[in-house]
C-alpha cells in the first residue's frame, strides 16, 4: 500500500517540476493600485511582468480589489494613463475576483511594504513559491511585527534593486536569499536635440521640501527671478521624460530611496543633478578607494542639507550661462549612462528568475530523492 502512494505522491511531483521546465505555471505580482497616480516602484514591477511575458512566462498583475482601472475615463485616470497601453494591456486579476488559484508550481511575488498580507494564514498555507520584492529599506518595517522576520511566514528568497539593499536586507534576516535586479531606466530618457531651457525641474518626495528650496532660491537670488521651478509631479513617463530633456538642471530630494531613479533619469537626458544625499547611498553614486572608504562620484552635485540647495543652483546656474559647466561633471555623468538599461535589466530578469525557477525545480527533485529512499528502506 505505501508503495502505491509514494508511486503516487512521485508522478505528482514529478508533474510539478515537468511545468516548471516548460514554464507552465505562473508569477503572481501583489501589487498597489496607484488609481491612475505615477509610482516609480510600481512601473518597475509592471516592467518585471513585461519582460518576463516577452521570456515566455506567464506572469500577472494581481490586485486585492477588483476596481483597478487599466484604462482610464474622463473621471478618473487609468494605469495607461501614465504607464502606457502596452502596460495596462499586461495580464490583471483581483483576489476578489477569486481569480488566485496557485499550486506548488507556481510563484506569488509580495512586496515588502505587505507584511500584513503575508502573515495571514491563507497566504501562509499557499502551495505556491513565496517572494518578497523589495524596493525600499523605508517600507520594510512598515507593518511588520516586532521580532518577526519574512521567512518566519514562508518568504525565503526576496528580489531587491541593489546588491546594497540585498546586504542590508540579509542582516535582518540572515536566513533569506537575495536576488539583485537593477531597476530599467526607460529610453524615453535621453538627451533632447534642442537647447537647454531655463528650467530647473524638481523632484521631491515630500512637497514641502518642494516649496521650501523654490522659496528660499528667489528670496536669497533674487537676479534670477526669471528662472522657471517646475515640480514633475503626477506626469506620464513620456511628459516626465519631456521635462527632465528641456531643463538645464534637476533637484532631487528623497531620504528614503532605495535606488535613486530620478537622477539617472535626469542623467540620461543629460541634465546636471543637484540632490540631498539619501540615507541610504545608492551604488551609482560612490565608489569605494584603495583604502577600503566610500566616496561620492562627481557624476552630479550632492549635498548632505536641503538648506544649501539654493547657493547650490545660484552656482550651477552662473556657471551654466557662462557655458562652463566642469567637463569632469559631464564626465562623470557620461560613466553611469546606459549601465541601467531596459537591455541589461532583462538580461538580468532572465537570469534571476531562471535561476529562482531551477531552485524550485531542485526542492521538488530532492522530495523525489526522499521518496526513493523511503521507499528503498521499506
Amino acid at each position: 500500500m505505501s508503495e502505491n502512494v509514494n508511486k503516487v505522491n512521485e508522478e505528482q511531483v514529478n508533474a510539478v517540476i515537468e511545468k516548471l521546465e516548460s514554464k507552465d505555471f505562473g508569477i503572481y505580482f501583489f501589487t498597489l493600485d496607484t488609481k491612475g497616480n505615477p509610482v516609480a516602484g510600481v512601473a518597475n514591477i509592471y516592467e518585471h511582468v513585461k519582460v518576463l511575458n516577452e521570456l515566455g512566462y506567464k506572469a500577472t498583475i494581481l490586485h486585492e480589489k477588483n476596481d483597478y482601472k487599466k484604462f482610464g475615463d474622463e473621471d478618473e485616470n487609468g494605469l495607461a494613463d501614465w504607464l502606457g497601453e502596452e502596460y495596462a494591456n499586461l495580464p490583471h486579476v483581483s483576489i476578489e475576483d477569486g481569480a488566485l488559484n496557485v499550486g506548488p508550481q507556481d510563484f506569488l511575488i509580495i512586496p515588502e511594504v505587505f507584511s500584513t498580507i503575508m502573515q495571514q494564514k491563507e497566504v501562509r498555507s499557499l502551495p505556491c513559491k513565496k517572494i518578497v520584492f523589495s524596493q525600499s529599506h523605508e517600507y520594510i518595517f512598515e507593518l511588520l511585527p516586532l521580532g518577526r522576520r519574512w521567512t518566519d511566514f514562508g518568504f525565503n528568497d526576496v528580489i531587491t534593486t541593489s546588491t546594497k539593499q540585498g546586504d542590508y536586507l540579509k542582516s535582518l534576516f540572515p536566513s533569506i536569499q537575495s536576488h539583485v535586479v537593477p531597476v530599467a531606466i526607460s529610453s524615453k530618457f535621453k538627451p533632447s536635440d534642442k537647447p537647454k531651457l531655463p528650467i530647473v525641474t524638481i523632484h521631491a518626495r515630500n512637497q514641502s521640501d518642494v516649496a521650501k528650496i523654490t522659496k528660499a532660491f528667489y528670496l536669497q537670488y533674487p537676479i534670477y527671478k526669471w528662472l522657471t521651478f517646475k515640480e514633475l509631479r503626477g506626469l506620464s513617463k513620456a511628459q516626465f521624460a519631456d521635462e527632465l530633456s528641456k531643463s538645464c538642471l534637476a533637484i532631487w530630494v528623497d531620504d528614503v530611496a532605495g535606488f535613486g531613479t530620478f537622477p539617472l533619469e535626469a542623467i540620461e537626458c543629460n541634465t546636471p543633478v543637484i540632490a540631498k544625499i539619501p540615507n541610504m547611498v545608492p551604488e551609482w553614486m560612490e565608489e569605494i578607494d584603495s583604502d577600503g572608504q566610500a566616496l561620492l562620484k562627481y557624476n552630479g552635485l550632492w549635498t548632505n542639507t536641503t538648506l544649501n540647495i539654493p547657493e547650490l543652483i545660484s552656482t550651477y546656474m552662473k556657471v551654466w550661462l557662462e557655458d562652463s559647466v566642469p567637463q569632469e561633471l559631464m564626465d562623470g555623468m557620461d560613466e553611469v549612462k546606459g549601465v541601467y538599461s531596459e537591455e541589461n535589466q532583462k538580461v538580468k530578469i532572465e537570469e534571476v528568475y531562471g535561476s529562482l525557477v531551477q531552485n524550485r525545480i531542485g526542492e521538488f527533485k530532492n522530495i523525489i530523492d526522499s521518496i526513493n529512499v523511503e521507499s528503498a528502506t521499506k
